[in-house]
């Protein structure tokens, strides 16, 4: 087996509980951050990406906060981190991808939850006005039985 010595950068998405990043957000960070320095990377970028519902539950959970890191580090380490994050109890999924082709622009770009951040607070809806209910006892002309005349039968 050929091991490779070049240091790549790379894109990792880590998927990890909503409830425990906004609790313990400096925890969250610390366990991606020991978990990537364990195996020897230089982390370029660590951001909350966003905070979603999820479109089925993982392990139990419906929402999710997406943690994206750019790290430099050799091809031959990724395996391990692979494996160290399968076994952290605090990362539901993740994926790594190589990000050679990034530049420092891109990975500086802001993400979908610092982009909400700096929008204006959108409008509250106005809800329309409730309508007012008949009152128990009180008549309505839809209590009397229709009666069919002659001239509401037409033929046709």
């Amino acid at each position: 087996m050929k091991t490779d010595s070049t240091t790549k950068l790379y894109e990792g998405m880590f998927l990890v509980d909503s409830v425990q990043a906004a609790t313990d957000w400096d925890g969250i960070t610390a366990v991606i951050t020991n978990l990537l320095q364990k195996a020897g990377a230089e982390i370029v970028a660590l951001k909350k990406w966003d905070e979603r519902k999820l479109t089925y539950n993982i392990k139990g959970k419906s929402r999710g906060t997406y943690v994206l890191t750019y790290f430099k580090v050799t091809g031959d380490k990724i395996q391990q981190i692979e494996h160290d994050a399968l076994l952290t109890e605090q990362i539901i999924r993740f994926l790594i991808l190589t990000a050679d082709h990034l530049t420092q622009a891109d990975i500086d770009k802001p993400t979908p939850l610092m982009i909400a951040a700096t929008l204006p607070p959108q409008p509250e809806v106005p809800q329309e006005p409730e309508r007012p209910r008949r009152e128990p006892g009180v008549p309505s002309i839809f209590d009397e039985p229709f009666e069919e005349s002659e001239s509401s039968r037409r033929s046709y």
